[in-house]
């Protein structure tokens, strides 16, 4: 098998930081390579040099691709070659229709190119959705669809573009089980095509799945590459060992926390449907939290746990909320976000770039953010000194990476985003703990390190909820775990009970349940 791309001594630096440091990747071509590394190794910045985000000029080493040292200007200068990059955050017009997405930047032109065929840009459109298919309608919108079917949208578009090698940053970050089966396998089904593809992530079980071969990258430099021995899924603890530098024997730290009284409890809580009142979309849900516990929620996609997370903070979800919510035994009401943190609430939300961070800003001003009023400011006058000694004490706490305390949040990794959120929430010493996928998109150390941070939040008597569609990760952190599907607790489950046959055993008995009646 020949090589379709090698990168050779690639260095990129930033102010004089270096992201990538003599940096070397061989691509064999029809092969799936994964890149695998902690949140800022450099992984997403060597594609970008691949794919002439960063043009050539702005890095030194060479770029061979097909034989050809390759200096591209620009990112559709490399698409004209076959390279084409599917980043994290999808580059889709909502409003716009699945056709014209597809082919957006690619338009199919007539009368000198001067106006768009749009019976052949529908033709097209539909012939490169059955190719991996999909039979959706050309003319629907993109808004309306599901975050599985707008990442095959993405990959349809990139097939557009005669893609000859694929680059998918985190594909299946934002879906659930079955949308990142059905995108895997299509993968599969693109090698046996003759596509080539880079696939970057952090969920190392699809990675040893469907990966020929696994470059490590760790702090800007090349570890190893490891190649796939005769279909054998490649070994997840040799991955980590060379992200981390070190072995994890155990994915989860050891709890020592004394789980106490009830601080946090709801019953009957119902909320209707935010774009159709009439339904009920959580349905007389009742739980409890208690001091020093970490209680999972488990569920399918579109069962309804970030709804009743946002729902409870601020009612931040929905439409007539009813029931009651108790904390420390005695009723309370969070009709805003603001009246929910005076009553020390928190939540992390699961879209932390939109929901839980000010991006544009520095990580002091967002650690800070959510106890201006109660911490930082006396009679409304801010007291900078305290605000930084703060955000510089939680900083070395949870093991934040940042130049200094004034480097803007965008410019940090996923994990180091993460970690300020959790920061904002942990100094507004909240008594309740809502984390909805605080792990979401984030590598393997940067998730023991934030397990960490859970951990010692229980141990000092915080009450935490977490919401996560990895099964893994709620079996490993919880005491208890509720399994909620359809809007609806469908049962409980304790410590010594746990396993996944056992959630999806509920889950299942429940809708058999629900269609029953």
């Amino acid at each position: 098998m020949d090589n379709i791309l090698e990168m050779r001594h690639i260095t990129k630096d930033f102010s004089g930081v270096k992201a990538l440091d003599d940096v070397n990747l061989v691509v064999k071509r029809g092969e799936i390579h994964a890149l695998c590394g902690e949140n800022g190794a450099g992984k997403s910045t060597l594609m970008n040099v691949l794919s002439g985000v960063y043009p050539y000029g702005t890095y030194t080493g060479d770029i061979v691709y097909n034989g050809q040292v390759q200096k591209f200007s620009d990112i559709k200068a490399s698409e004209k070659t076959g390279i084409v990059i599917i980043h994290q955050e999808l580059a889709l017009i909502p409003l716009l229709t699945v056709a014209e997405n597809i082919f957006i930047g690619n338009e199919n032109l007539m009368y000198g190119g001067k106006v768009i065929d749009w019976e052949e840009t529908q033709r097209k459109a539909a012939e490169v959705l059955k190719s991996i298919g999909m039979h959706e309608n050309v003319n629907r919108k993109v808004v309306d669809l599901g975050m599985g079917q707008q990442q095959m949208i993405e990959i349809a578009k990139a097939l557009a573009k005669n893609a000859k090698l694929l680059i998918l940053d985190e594909p299946t970050s934002a879906l659930n089980d079955e949308e990142s089966n059905t995108l895997l396998e299509l993968l599969l089904k693109l090698k046996k095509q003759g596509l080539t593809s880079i696939m970057i992530s952090h969920k190392l079980n699809e990675v040893s799945r469907v990966a020929d071969s696994i470059t490590v990258i760790r702090d800007g430099h090349t570890i190893e590459t490891i190649e796939r021995d005769h279909g054998t899924p490649i070994d997840e603890a040799r991955i980590i060992k060379g992200m981390v530098g070190r072995e994890l024997t155990n994915r989860y730290p050891e709890r020592h926390a004394q789980i106490g009284e009830v601080v946090f409890e709801v019953k009957d809580w119902t909320v209707h449907d935010e774009d159709d009142p009439t339904r009920e979309r959580l349905s007389h849900i009742s739980f409890n939290v208690r001091k020093g516990e970490v209680v999972g929620f488990a569920g399918l996609m579109g069962a309804g746990r970030t709804e009743l997370a946002m729902s409870l903070f601020g009612h931040t979800y929905g439409f007539e909320s009813q029931g009651h919510i108790y904390k420390d035994g005695q009723e309370i009401t969070m009709p805003t976000v603001q009246s929910a943190i005076d009553q020390h609430i928190a939540y992390v939300p699961e879209d932390r770039k939109t929901y839980g961070l000010v991006l544009i800003d520095d990580i002091k001003w967002n650690m800070s953010l959510a106890s201006l009023k109660s911490r930082f400011s006396k009679k409304g006058i801010l007291n900078p000194d305290a605000e930084i000694h703060a955000a510089e004490d939680y900083s070395k706490r949870i093991n934040v990476k940042a130049d200094s305390l004034t480097q803007r949040v965008e410019s940090l990794s996923g994990g180091n985003q993460q970690k300020v959120v959790l920061a904002k929430w942990m100094l507004s010493d909240p008594d309740v703990l809502i984390l909805d996928e605080p792990t979401r998109g984030i590598d393997v150390g940067a998730k023991y390190e934030i397990y960490t941070v859970i951990n010692h939040l229980a141990e000092a008597g915080k009450a935490v909820v977490v919401i996560s569609s990895e099964m893994e990760e709620l079996l490993g952190l919880s005491d208890r775990i509720y399994v909620l599907n359809e809007g609806e607790i469908a049962g409980e489950l304790q410590k010594g009970e746990f396993d996944q046959e056992a959630i999806m055993r509920i889950i299942m008995a429940h809708s058999a349940r629900r269609e029953t009646a």
